[in-house]
Protein backbone atom coordinates (compact mmCIF):
# COMPACT_ATOMS: atom_id res chain seq x y z
CA UNK A 1 0.00 0.00 0.00
CA UNK A 2 2.46 2.42 0.95
CA UNK A 3 4.34 1.80 -2.44
CA UNK A 4 1.15 2.42 -4.67
CA UNK A 5 0.85 5.79 -2.66
CA UNK A 6 4.52 6.27 -3.74
CA UNK A 7 4.34 5.67 -7.12
CA UNK A 8 1.04 7.35 -7.08
CA UNK A 9 3.17 10.45 -5.84
CA UNK A 10 5.71 10.06 -8.26
CA UNK A 11 3.68 9.77 -11.14
CA UNK A 12 1.26 13.25 -9.99
CA UNK A 13 4.03 15.56 -9.54
CA UNK A 14 5.83 14.08 -12.63
CA UNK A 15 2.51 15.33 -14.37
CA UNK A 16 2.66 18.89 -12.44
CA UNK A 17 6.59 19.26 -13.59
CA UNK A 18 5.96 18.49 -17.08
CA UNK A 19 3.10 21.14 -17.47
CA UNK A 20 4.91 23.42 -15.61
CA UNK A 21 7.53 23.28 -18.26
CA UNK A 22 5.29 23.13 -21.03
CA UNK A 23 3.93 26.96 -19.19
CA UNK A 24 7.55 27.99 -19.34
CA UNK A 25 7.50 27.51 -22.74
CA UNK A 26 4.75 29.48 -23.75
CA UNK A 27 4.40 32.24 -21.25
CA UNK A 28 7.76 33.07 -20.10
CA UNK A 29 7.91 36.19 -22.35
CA UNK A 30 6.27 39.08 -20.74
CA UNK A 31 5.68 42.75 -21.86
CA UNK A 32 9.03 45.51 -21.65
CA UNK A 33 9.08 48.15 -19.80
CA UNK A 34 10.48 51.06 -18.65
CA UNK A 35 10.02 51.88 -14.48
CA UNK A 36 10.68 55.39 -12.99
CA UNK A 37 12.19 54.08 -9.73
CA UNK A 38 12.21 56.72 -7.38
CA UNK A 39 9.14 59.18 -6.81
CA UNK A 40 8.01 62.64 -5.03
CA UNK A 41 5.10 63.80 -3.97
CA UNK A 42 6.01 67.78 -4.42
CA UNK A 43 9.50 69.25 -5.79
CA UNK A 44 10.41 72.36 -3.94
CA UNK A 45 10.44 75.64 -5.84
CA UNK A 46 13.95 76.10 -7.32
CA UNK A 47 15.59 72.94 -6.22
CA UNK A 48 16.59 70.26 -7.98
CA UNK A 49 15.69 66.42 -7.64
CA UNK A 50 17.20 62.91 -9.67
CA UNK A 51 14.82 60.58 -11.47
CA UNK A 52 16.06 57.01 -12.15
CA UNK A 53 14.55 54.56 -14.23
CA UNK A 54 15.42 50.93 -14.68
CA UNK A 55 14.43 48.84 -18.63
CA UNK A 56 13.45 45.37 -18.14
CA UNK A 57 13.52 43.17 -21.41
CA UNK A 58 11.08 40.68 -22.83
CA UNK A 59 11.98 37.95 -20.06
CA UNK A 60 11.65 40.71 -16.97
CA UNK A 61 15.29 41.35 -16.64
CA UNK A 62 17.01 44.61 -16.49
CA UNK A 63 19.27 45.52 -18.85
CA UNK A 64 21.22 48.64 -20.14
CA UNK A 65 18.89 50.97 -22.43
CA UNK A 66 18.55 54.54 -23.39
CA UNK A 67 16.26 56.10 -21.44
CA UNK A 68 14.81 59.62 -22.89
CA UNK A 69 13.22 62.14 -20.19
CA UNK A 70 11.03 64.96 -21.07
CA UNK A 71 8.61 67.33 -18.89
CA UNK A 72 5.18 68.22 -20.31
CA UNK A 73 5.57 71.55 -18.92
CA UNK A 74 9.27 72.27 -19.09
CA UNK A 75 8.87 76.21 -17.77
CA UNK A 76 7.33 74.50 -14.68
CA UNK A 77 9.71 71.55 -14.19
CA UNK A 78 12.68 71.11 -16.56
CA UNK A 79 14.47 67.80 -17.08
CA UNK A 80 17.98 66.97 -18.36
CA UNK A 81 19.08 63.61 -20.37
CA UNK A 82 20.13 62.26 -17.08
CA UNK A 83 16.92 62.83 -15.06
CA UNK A 84 17.64 65.81 -13.28
CA UNK A 85 14.49 67.62 -12.74
CA UNK A 86 14.49 71.47 -11.36
CA UNK A 87 11.34 73.24 -10.44
CA UNK A 88 11.54 76.77 -11.98
CA UNK A 89 7.66 77.80 -11.58
CA UNK A 90 4.84 76.71 -9.27
CA UNK A 91 2.72 74.54 -10.90
CA UNK A 92 2.39 70.76 -12.12
CA UNK A 93 4.10 68.85 -14.99
CA UNK A 94 4.00 65.51 -16.04
CA UNK A 95 7.77 63.51 -16.16
CA UNK A 96 8.53 61.01 -18.87
CA UNK A 97 11.03 58.14 -19.14
CA UNK A 98 11.04 56.66 -22.34
CA UNK A 99 12.97 53.59 -24.62
CA UNK A 100 12.66 53.41 -28.02
CA UNK A 101 12.49 49.78 -29.01
CA UNK A 102 12.41 48.31 -32.81
CA UNK A 103 8.65 47.39 -32.23
CA UNK A 104 8.04 50.69 -30.66
CA UNK A 105 8.03 52.62 -27.01
CA UNK A 106 7.81 51.95 -23.77
CA UNK A 107 7.17 54.21 -21.45
CA UNK A 108 6.39 55.49 -17.31
CA UNK A 109 4.79 58.93 -16.14
CA UNK A 110 4.89 60.35 -12.85
CA UNK A 111 3.49 63.80 -12.19
CA UNK A 112 5.57 66.59 -10.26
CA UNK A 113 3.63 69.04 -8.22
CA UNK A 114 5.87 72.84 -7.36
CA UNK A 115 5.97 73.50 -4.18
CA UNK A 116 7.86 75.68 -1.07
CA UNK A 117 9.96 72.24 0.04
CA UNK A 118 10.62 68.95 -1.76
CA UNK A 119 8.12 65.99 0.05
CA UNK A 120 9.40 62.40 -1.15
CA UNK A 121 6.66 60.29 -1.50
CA UNK A 122 5.92 57.52 0.96
CA UNK A 123 5.22 54.47 -1.12
CA UNK A 124 3.07 51.51 0.53
CA UNK A 125 2.22 48.39 -2.47
CA UNK A 126 -0.69 45.81 -1.49
CA UNK A 127 -1.50 42.72 -3.22
CA UNK A 128 -3.02 39.11 -2.95
CA UNK A 129 -0.94 35.51 -3.55
CA UNK A 130 -3.12 32.79 -5.11
CA UNK A 131 -2.68 29.71 -5.56
CA UNK A 132 -1.68 27.96 -9.05
CA UNK A 133 -2.23 24.82 -7.88
CA UNK A 134 -5.05 22.46 -6.15
CA UNK A 135 -2.38 23.12 -2.63
CA UNK A 136 -3.59 25.72 -0.22
CA UNK A 137 -1.95 29.09 -0.59
CA UNK A 138 -3.31 32.62 -0.50
CA UNK A 139 -2.96 35.55 1.13
CA UNK A 140 -3.22 39.71 1.31
CA UNK A 141 -0.18 41.48 1.67
CA UNK A 142 0.94 44.76 2.45
CA UNK A 143 4.69 46.61 1.31
CA UNK A 144 6.27 48.93 2.78
CA UNK A 145 9.88 51.34 2.57
CA UNK A 146 11.97 50.54 5.59
CA UNK A 147 15.66 51.69 6.23
CA UNK A 148 17.80 49.16 4.37
CA UNK A 149 15.14 47.71 2.04
CA UNK A 150 11.28 46.66 2.19
CA UNK A 151 9.05 44.60 4.58
CA UNK A 152 6.61 42.36 3.28
CA UNK A 153 3.67 41.67 5.85
CA UNK A 154 1.36 39.16 5.38
CA UNK A 155 -2.58 39.37 6.47
CA UNK A 156 -4.18 37.15 8.72
CA UNK A 157 -5.86 35.35 6.22
CA UNK A 158 -3.02 33.99 5.04
CA UNK A 159 -2.78 30.09 4.56
CA UNK A 160 -0.41 27.42 2.41
CA UNK A 161 -0.16 23.58 3.02
CA UNK A 162 2.31 22.42 5.27
CA UNK A 163 2.50 19.76 3.13
CA UNK A 164 4.21 21.55 0.10
CA UNK A 165 8.12 20.17 0.24
CA UNK A 166 10.53 22.63 -0.53
CA UNK A 167 8.42 26.09 -0.75
CA UNK A 168 10.41 29.06 -1.32
CA UNK A 169 9.44 32.47 -1.31
CA UNK A 170 10.69 34.89 -4.19
CA UNK A 171 10.63 38.33 -5.55
CA UNK A 172 10.54 38.64 -9.77
CA UNK A 173 8.85 40.92 -12.60
CA UNK A 174 8.21 37.61 -15.08
CA UNK A 175 5.93 35.12 -12.82
CA UNK A 176 6.41 32.58 -15.16
CA UNK A 177 9.89 31.92 -13.91
CA UNK A 178 12.55 31.51 -11.13
CA UNK A 179 15.34 32.91 -13.55
CA UNK A 180 16.53 36.48 -12.46
CA UNK A 181 13.94 36.08 -9.47
CA UNK A 182 15.33 37.68 -5.84
CA UNK A 183 14.99 34.51 -3.61
CA UNK A 184 13.72 35.85 -0.17
CA UNK A 185 14.44 32.36 1.69
CA UNK A 186 12.20 29.19 2.39
CA UNK A 187 8.79 29.16 3.80
CA UNK A 188 8.32 28.47 7.41
CA UNK A 189 5.36 30.28 8.08
CA UNK A 190 2.16 28.74 6.87
CA UNK A 191 -0.80 30.16 8.83
CA UNK A 192 -2.13 33.47 9.78
CA UNK A 193 0.12 36.82 10.27
CA UNK A 194 3.95 36.80 9.65
CA UNK A 195 6.20 38.99 7.22
CA UNK A 196 9.59 39.24 5.62
CA UNK A 197 12.36 41.95 5.67
CA UNK A 198 14.48 41.99 2.26
CA UNK A 199 16.99 43.86 2.54
CA UNK A 200 19.09 45.88 -0.50
CA UNK A 201 15.58 45.74 -2.60
CA UNK A 202 13.75 49.09 -3.36
CA UNK A 203 9.76 49.32 -3.33
CA UNK A 204 9.56 49.45 -7.33
CA UNK A 205 12.29 46.62 -7.91
CA UNK A 206 9.61 43.81 -8.75
CA UNK A 207 6.08 43.41 -9.53
CA UNK A 208 5.48 39.96 -8.25
CA UNK A 209 5.85 37.68 -5.17
CA UNK A 210 6.44 34.06 -6.22
CA UNK A 211 6.12 31.36 -4.31
CA UNK A 212 8.22 28.15 -6.06
CA UNK A 213 8.55 24.38 -5.32
CA UNK A 214 12.32 23.75 -5.25
CA UNK A 215 12.47 20.15 -5.24
CA UNK A 216 9.96 19.50 -8.43
CA UNK A 217 10.90 22.77 -9.91
CA UNK A 218 7.01 24.05 -9.84
CA UNK A 219 5.46 27.10 -9.26
CA UNK A 220 2.74 26.85 -6.73
CA UNK A 221 1.48 30.15 -6.55
CA UNK A 222 2.16 34.54 -7.27
CA UNK A 223 1.03 37.75 -6.14
CA UNK A 224 0.76 40.98 -8.44
CA UNK A 225 2.18 43.84 -5.98
CA UNK A 226 -0.40 46.79 -7.30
Amino acid sequence: MQRQLNLLTIAFFSLLLSACIGDDVIFDRVEEQVRIMNTIDTLGFGESYQFEATFLNNVGIEETATVEWSSSAPEIVSIDATGLATALATGKASIYAIVNLSAGVVSDTIDVVVGENTVVAEITRTGKVETTTFYDLEGTFIVEETDDGIRIAFEEDYVASEGLPGLYIYLTNNPSSVSGAHEIGKVEVFNGEHFYEVAGVGINDYDYIYYWCKPFGVEVGEGRIE
